[in-house]
């Protein structure tokens, strides 16, 4: 569960926070809805809220209600209702009304810590308070944990633990009265609830010292994703300083994963541009540091590693990528397979460090799928301006790149300096209908997202919603996709504007 809670339920919320967000119970009008439907709703979202069932109904009331269902209706077919009669029977629960607002609306609920404590640090109020974002005014029922968690011999272990319901604008929590105010109050702890979670400051303040103290990775990965915020509660160089305290104890190879994509978001596109340099090249300096200090030979080590590549800035960052690339360099326990030495040569090859007969070797050396598309990816990210234009025509124009060497040749064109990619900003927008309506749906995809300009700016922003003005009643799908590139760039110009 800690693999599909930091990654799918992650893709889950984002999803839900869209313009084109649905109920999971959609509508589908033609194939394109078929086709933009295999999202983050039906799938992650979908999961997410079957998990809460079972918490809400009971695991035995629920086993017991499929029991009877698949007894009832076997080599038969069935409705949704079917399943929650049976329910209803187990649990004695309204199902059919929690059915409905789960499954018949769209959006993601947030849910508060609100907690007060006398002098002597006993609690005396605590009360989970419920909102919802404006145009998806549900407010749902959940079930919940709310975990103590306190600092014990370097540890943050869970010490006490409340299961509740929690209903309606605000839920008091009686039963937590009296006991002492721990330090961390984890509400949503074990992730029952599909929710946004928002701590109290001395559990924020808790979790940013200790987060790799927390013995529990479920629990690590609550508290990542309460943190990991694009509503901007938490400035985004701030969060950068919180990957960078914590990320080395992380022991899930997936929750590490998601993390580092996070902190790659936040250096590319949260962090306010005016710190953005300074921030990437500090950053790069301690994953490097991280990377010295992770086991050898271990999972984390080999995620630093790629992450730093990532990030690479300086001179002298770059001076440690071709040490590792030619062997000049050794880390104990790592291994600069296929896969790395393509990663390190792309990156060489986006601060112009690679050449072209250089990766023409590299493809001698492994001239299968992946190294023709690596190849693409890295000539595709040489910082010039005939490289860009080169690829530029081949994915844009006479769509001649197959779906996976698009796919890279569309990271190596967005790698790099933004200056180079800058006068392409409006052809996109003279072209990409005509890729939509002439390609495949899957190239289009990873045209659409991939291509649409990475920089988010007002003007960006702007040029967008002129774009989705424009587009014509047949081309529904289109608008989604450009609407959820629109949105992302709203949603970042936001947190830039808190990183003060």
């Amino acid at each position: 569960w800690t693999t599909f809670q930091t990654l799918e339920k992650g893709w889950a919320y984002n999803q839900d926070q869209l313009s084109s967000t649905h109920p999971i119970v959609a509508e589908i009008r033609d194939l394109h809805d078929v086709q933009v439907n295999f999202d983050g709703i039906t799938y992650a979202k979908g999961a997410s809220v079957l998990r809460q069932m079972v918490a809400w109904v009971g695991q035995e009331n629920f086993m017991a209600a499929l029991k009877e269902y698949f007894t009832k209706h076997a080599w038969g077919n069935t409705v949704l209702d079917d399943l929650l009669v049976e329910l209803e029977k187990t649990s004695g629960r309204d199902v059919r009304a929690w059915s409905a607002k789960w499954l018949e609306t769209a959006g993601v609920n947030t849910l508060t810590v609100e907690v007060a404590d006398d002098a002597e640090g006993n609690i005396t109020s605590l009360g989970v308070r419920q909102s919802y974002a404006e145009g998806f005014e549900t407010l749902r029922p959940h079930r919940a944990v709310i975990g103590f968690y306190n600092l014990t011999d370097g540890k943050l272990t869970r010490t006490d633990r409340i299961e509740l319901d929690i209903d309606g604008e605000l839920t008091e929590v009686t039963e937590a009265v009296g006991k002492k105010r721990p330090d961390l109050l984890l509400l949503n702890d074990e992730d029952l609830a599909y929710a946004k979670v928002r701590l109290d400051e001395r559990s924020i303040e808790t979790a940013v010292k200790h987060l790799g103290d927390i013995d529990s990775s479920v629990a690590r990965g609550v508290v990542w994703g309460s943190l990991w915020d694009t509503d901007a509660q938490m400035p985004a160089r701030q969060y950068v300083e919180l990957v960078l305290n914590n990320i080395g104890q992380e022991t899930n190879s997936t929750a590490m994963r998601t993390q580092l994509l996070g902190l790659s978001t936040a250096l590319r596109t949260f962090v306010n541009p005016q710190f953005r340099d300074e921030t990437r090249e500090y950053a790069a300096d301690r994953l490097w540091q991280l990377v010295q200090a992770a086991e050898p030979d271990s999972d984390a080590q080999l995620q630093l590693v790629q992450a730093f590549v990532n990030q690479t800035r300086t001179a002298e960052q770059y001076e440690n990528v071709q040490r590792l690339f030619d062997g000049s360099i050794t880390l104990d326990g790592l291994e600069i397979d296929t896969d790395l030495r393509w990663n390190l040569l792309c990156r060489l090859a986006t601060g112009g460090r690679a050449t072209s007969e250089q990766i023409a070797a590299e493809l001698e050396r492994d001239n299968t799928a992946n190294g023709q598309q690596y190849a693409a990816q890295a000539y595709a990210s040489f910082p010039t301006a005939e490289a860009k234009a080169e690829y530029w025509e081949k994915i844009m124009v006479t769509g001649e790149l197959s779906n996976m060497i698009q796919r890279y040749a569309i990271a190596g064109f967005k790698a790099g300096e933004k200056e180079l990619t800058e006068p392409y900003i409006e052809p996109y927008f003279e072209l990409v209908e005509g890729v939509w309506r002439s390609r495949s749906h899957e190239i289009s995809l990873q045209i659409i997202s991939g291509m649409y300009p990475s920089e988010p700016t007002a003007e960006l922003l702007e040029r967008t919603e002129t774009y989705l003005a424009s587009l014509p009643e047949d081309a529904a799908a289109l608008r989604r996709q450009i609407a959820e590139a629109r949105d992302g760039v709203a949603r970042a110009l936001k947190v830039q504007a808190a990183d003060i």
